[in-house]
């Protein structure tokens, strides 16, 4: 148990998948936790369902907190750090959950160590992966003790900062293409005469119990996906459609777009 005031600057669905899974892990007690956050309505939320403090104040939500977990929108940053400037000290940690923002911007603008993590949505089933990285100022126990916090989440990996925008190109934004794949196998077995209720039922498990056999098999998805493709069998036919489509390529580009917006978020 966790015993490390922590201050969660917004109060989002990312920062609430955290204060959900430090709570239900047991890494930290509602009252060593506090949000701010511009809404009445998220703020209500972090006190009735969580417990936790809510305030309106960034400052007042930094001031004695020993980590500060930086969840506001990349635009934002700026502002938000700037008029706390003189609130932050070389004591705190600052954990930025920011896409984009590299730690040497962020220690540009508060005396803290910083150490930057770049999760996604699953976190909020706890089923997430969080790269992590520190700065120049963050020690090898602030990475522990990061590493130790987003494992209430899900898998972490440490990876060079360099790395961070392949990583959001893969896991950070890869929910959102497998989310897109779910919507197109609902949508075509919709067409294909299937009641909806159904057809998403079905491509909801099946990409579940896909994953879950390539997570617990440990085995390589391409030895997964060859032991499912019979000769002159249905999964064969479809894949070579697919292919034929473009599909290995699409996820190229969609991989190589997101890192890129990300280098521009960087920048």
């Amino acid at each position: 148990m966790r015993s490390e005031k922590m201050a969660f600057l917004g109060g989002g669905n990312m920062a609430e998948a955290i204060i959900s899974g430090l709570l239900a892990g047991g890494v930290s007690m509602e009252k060593h936790l506090v949000a701010a956050d511009i809404s009445e309505e998220r703020r209500a939320l972090m006190e009735e369902k969580y417990g936790i403090g809510a305030t309106a104040d960034n400052a007042e939500a930094v001031r004695g907190a020993e980590v500060v977990v930086l969840a506001v929108k990349p635009q934002q940053v700026t502002e938000v750090l700037a008029a706390l400037k003189e609130v932050f000290t070389a004591k705190q940690l600052l954990v930025s959950i920011c896409a984009g923002l590299p730690t040497s911007a962020l220690e540009a603008q508060v005396a803290a160590r910083v150490v930057r993590v770049m999760p996604n949505l699953p976190a909020l089933v706890r089923r997430g992966v969080s790269a992590i990285c520190g700065g120049t100022r963050a020690t090898a126990r602030d990475l522990d003790l990061v590493e130790e916090l987003f494992s209430a989440v899900g898998a972490v990996v440490r990876l060079p900062e360099h790395k961070i925008n392949e990583v959001t190109a893969l896991s950070g934004s890869g929910p959102g293409y497998v989310f897109a794949f779910i919507e197109a196998l609902e949508a075509t077995g919709v067409a294909m005469g299937l009641a909806p209720a159904v057809a998403r039922k079905m491509a909801v498990e099946t990409v579940r119990g896909a994953a879950e056999l390539a997570s617990e098999t440990g085995e390589d998805p391409a030895e997964l996906r060859r032991r499912v493709s019979s000769k002159g069998g249905t999964t064969l036919a479809g894949l070579a459609a697919m292919e034929e489509k473009g599909f290995s390529a699409a996820v190229v580009a969609g991989m190589k777009a997101a890192r890129d917006r990300a280098a521009e978020l960087a920048r």
